[in-house]
């Protein structure tokens, strides 16, 4: 027997699922810094209600509440209503959007990650100064020449230095067909991340398929509330990976994965394309998720290193995938695993949230640097390119440049 079909998301519903419990207010990571409940999901809960509803007008003042939020959906994981809080701020602020206009700033930023030759163009326009070794400088001897603005984009500004992609050689029996999100910065900054994902793919046997036509998934583009920009966005990957006929779409940055997971939600209601949305979603997995379910009883390679792992919030929170990847740096030989406290407490990246809410970013980001150096570990371990560039830039800034790797990179090197 099947089921009735869901019903369609509506604020109104969304907004009166909440019992004003407060379950939620010690996961926040802004209601932890600052005690306020304007700063909470409950408080923000009330005032996209209040907005809703016409109470309130939507002037800075009340709206700057909503954009201090994180979106780390924390609140999420321990609420016992099931309230769909990253659903409510998403469509909140996508209306806001639409009656005031997206900010040229973000606009710009948008339209740059969704556009993959003006991305490859821009990346290797400022991948010149940094051969030229000017970063460097401005980190050192001209650091106190440049305004503190530019100083801190540069700071969270990926190396575009590393190696780009490259397609793993194929499995001489090939036991699974999958493919891996390229995606937007992933593509032009972490191709080396990809690389080891795909390497380790090729050796549970899987092989690596090219996807020609996949781009951005569009997640910061919905976080922003550019909602119809996310949805042409998923169309464009939905064609793009039902035309590479995979059994699974195998994805190393925990944001995508979180927003390809529900490409459903975000096209419901459209005839045409919620069937094949939800087809895409259902294929969808971490490449934690993907590896785990693969792995044997047996250790998985070896490498001396003593590491602690913080948790991605759309890894943790939106995916709710906290033990697959302890379980397999567990199982490397060698490696020791300590756990940090509040693993699973954003560190204030949050998509580009470090860069339009700096002092919350800042203050979250000197907690996290606090509990990693009390460990003293040989690495931080993460599974989200925003996480690796929050970490690496707070621990530089504070003098304890521990190195940052995303959790395939350590896989990689203890199986090859």
């Amino acid at each position: 027997m099947t089921g009735a079909p869901a019903k369609p998301f509506t604020m109104e519903d969304g907004l009166q699922q909440c019992i004003h419990c407060g379950m939620c207010l010690e996961a926040c990571p802004t209601y932890q810094l600052t005690g306020l409940e304007t700063e909470s999901p409950r408080g923000r809960i009330h005032l996209m209600q209040a907005i809703f509803e016409g109470r309130i007008e939507p002037v800075p003042a009340a709206v700057v509440h909503l954009d201090r939020c994180l979106a780390c959906r924390a609140c999420e994981a321990v609420c016992p209503s099931g309230v769909q809080y990253g659903r409510l701020l998403e469509t909140t602020r996508a209306d806001l959007v639409r009656a005031a206009g997206p900010s040229r700033v973000r606009s710009s930023l948008l339209w740059l990650v969704s556009r993959p030759r003006a991305l490859g163009a821009v990346a290797a326009l400022l991948r010149i100064p940094e051969q030229l070794g000017l970063r460097a400088l401005v980190r050192g001897p001209l650091s106190r020449l440049v305004p503190a603005g530019l100083r801190r984009l540069e700071s969270l500004a990926p190396s575009l230095a590393r190696p780009g992609y490259a397609a793993p050689a194929r499995p001489a029996v090939p036991r699974a067909r999958v493919a891996l999100l390229l995606g937007c910065v992933m593509r032009v900054a972490y191709g080396d991340v990809h690389s080891a994902t795909a390497r380790l793919l090729a050796r549970t046997g899987a092989l690596v398929v090219d996807v020609p036509g996949q781009g951005c998934c569009g997640a910061l583009h919905a976080h922003a509330g550019a909602r119809e920009d996310a949805r042409r966005l998923a169309r464009a990957n939905i064609e793009a990976f039902e035309r590479a006929d995979v059994e699974q779409i195998v994805v190393d940055a925990a944001g995508c994965g979180a927003h390809l997971k529900e490409y459903g939600e975000l096209l419901e209601g459209d005839a045409a394309w919620s069937d094949r949305a939800r087809a895409l979603a259902a294929k969808v997995r971490d490449v934690t998720e993907y590896l785990a379910s693969r792995s044997t009883d047996g250790p998985l390679g070896a490498l001396a290193m003593r590491v602690t792992y913080q948790d991605p919030c759309h890894l943790a929170h939106a995916q709710r995938i906290r033990s697959e990847p302890r379980a397999l740096l567990g199982k490397v030989a060698g490696l020791e695993l300590v756990e940090m406290p509040g693993a699973d407490v954003c560190c204030g990246s949050a998509g580009y949230y470090n860069l339009v809410q700096p002092e919350y970013a800042d203050r979250l980001l000197a907690e996290k640097v606090k509990a990693i150096t009390a460990l003293a570990p040989d690495a931080v371990v993460t599974a989200n390119p925003g996480c690796m560039l929050q970490l690496e830039a707070g621990l530089r800034a504070a003098g304890h440049p521990v190195p940052v790797l995303h959790i395939v990179e350590v896989l990689d090197r203890a199986t090859r």
